[in-house]
């Protein structure tokens, strides 16, 4: 009866500390010096052309505005691709933050970067249609880090 009424009095005490190692854990901020400080800032994307924004993403609400577009054989001028915070401001990355482009379908368009991961490139129109594509901000080694932020499929046209 002793191990009992030892085991009632040690478990609400157990469950307490547990639940509180746990909230703890969950908090918001971290004070670990040594946590990988990623962009959760950046809320959106502006895609740059000759000077001109050509579309934009609002992380928040999923949605682009403006589309993009390329004659079939032709190749776009330099189109920069920024990261914005929710003002609408560049957001600063560090060296480890890189982009990558995926695009739904390689026999429509392709888009080239002049540098991997560099934060733009040329939009190639390989064959008349419509594909989508998708930017990603990516943090860690080039071709092995991870996604920060990602956009919603933006629509391309290859059109003469």
């Amino acid at each position: 009866m002793n191990d009992t009424l030892n085991l009632a009095t040690r478990l609400p005490l157990s469950v307490l500390v547990a639940g509180t190692m746990i909230l703890s854990a969950c908090g918001e901020g971290s004070t670990d010096p040594n946590e990988e400080d990623h962009a959760e800032e950046v809320e959106g994307v502006i895609l740059v052309l000759s000077g001109q924004t050509i579309a934009s993403y609002d992380g928040e609400t999923g949605r682009w505005t403006g589309e993009l577009g390329v004659a079939p054989g032709e190749e776009t001028a330099h189109i920069a691709v920024r990261f914005v915070s929710h003002e609408g401001d560049p957001v600063s990355l560090d060296d480890d933050y890189y982009l990558e482009v995926q695009i739904a379908n390689g026999s429509i368009a392709e888009f080239e970067q002049d540098t991997p991961g560099e934060f733009g490139g040329h939009l190639h129109g390989v064959a008349e249609g419509e594909t989508e594509v998708v930017f990603m901000l990516m943090h860690g080694a080039l071709g092995a880090g991870h996604a920060d932020f990602v956009t919603a499929a933006v629509l391309v046209r290859v059109e003469p």
